[in-house]
């Protein structure tokens, strides 16, 4: 299940609450792509905004219109119990697989990630992703730890961040971070506008925003990846570059949600207050975009 393209959904609100009808919509789009998985409640499903109640009906929605697409789920929380729970419902869904970000306010230590997946993993049924995403949780993995985590039982893929855009640096951090883990544990790239290079240099899956929301350039880039056709990967990512560089002025996040709104598929203001989505001068930038693409 940990290689390819693994699409990282909306999770849309309407005043304030899930708009389940947009997620499902959001779904289907993502299992008709062909998506090789879908990861419900990552940092683009604005996990950490929800209720417990919401994130259980979230994965359950994504569960039901996924069909023999797997469901990874993600279910960082600030407390271990708290993860431990949403664990628990997620597996109670449907989930194939747990993604775990190490979700802090006061912030940890080493040991203490450690023993937060070892807690996970002692627990847990089905296999669990290690989610390295500084930018959000402000904790940063060192190789080592990965080597560590990986070692515990349950522990299939590690979701690292962006690679360097050369791809002899690329290639380098990739080999760095595989020699460090069991043969059966995948690495995977997040950061996409640098996910191309990351696939080249030998990652074995892509954890991609983009493709939440526009799943077939993301696919055409993998599957280019997997046929061997370099070029055109790197040529299909290059088609991208004024989404990319939204993403890096203003985040993937919002820069996700505005894509989603602009093609009516979530309704205007979808994310969580207090995060806002883009002004109309930058909306004016994504549509521009969105009109540049080849579809």
């Amino acid at each position: 299940m940990f290689t390819g393209l693994s699409a990282f959904p909306l999770t849309p609100l309407n005043n304030d609450a899930v708009d389940e009808a947009a997620f499902i919509g959001l779904i289907q789009r993502l299992v008709v792509a062909g998506a090789d998985s879908i990861t419900a409640l990552g940092s683009t499903g604005s996990y950490a905004y929800l209720t417990a109640a919401e994130r259980a009906r979230v994965v359950e929605l994504a569960v039901e219109q996924a069909g023999e697409t797997p469901v990874f789920a993600g279910i960082g929380a600030l407390r271990t119990s708290h993860v431990l729970a949403h664990a628990e419902a997620a597996q109670q869904a449907g989930a194939q697989a747990l993604l775990l970000a190490p979700v802090s306010y006061q912030t940890l230590t080493d040991d203490e990630v450690f023993c937060l997946f070892r807690a996970v993993t002692r627990e847990a049924s089905v296999p669990v992703v290690v989610y390295d995403n500084p930018g959000t949780t402000h904790f940063s993995f060192s190789t080592e730890l990965y080597g560590r985590i990986a070692e515990l039982a349950g522990i299939a893929s590690i979701k690292i961040p962006p690679v360097p855009h050369d791809i002899d640096g690329a290639r380098q951090r990739i080999r760095d971070v595989r020699a460090v883990l069991p043969d059966d544990v995948t690495v995977g790239v997040s950061g996409d506008p640098t996910a191309a290079t990351g696939l080249i240099a030998g990652a074995d899956i892509w954890y991609s925003v983009i493709a939440g929301i526009l799943p077939e350039p993301a696919l055409r880039i993998t599957r280019a990846v997997q046929q061997g056709q370099t070029d055109r990967a790197q040529e299909e990512s290059e088609g991208l570059t004024p989404l990319w560089e939204l993403f890096r002025k203003r985040g993937s996040l919002r820069v996700a949600a505005a894509i989603a709104e602009q093609l009516n598929l979530a309704p205007q203001s979808c994310l969580p207050l207090p995060i806002r989505g883009l002004d109309e001068a930058e909306r004016q930038k994504v549509d521009a975009a969105l009109k540049s693409l080849v579809w």
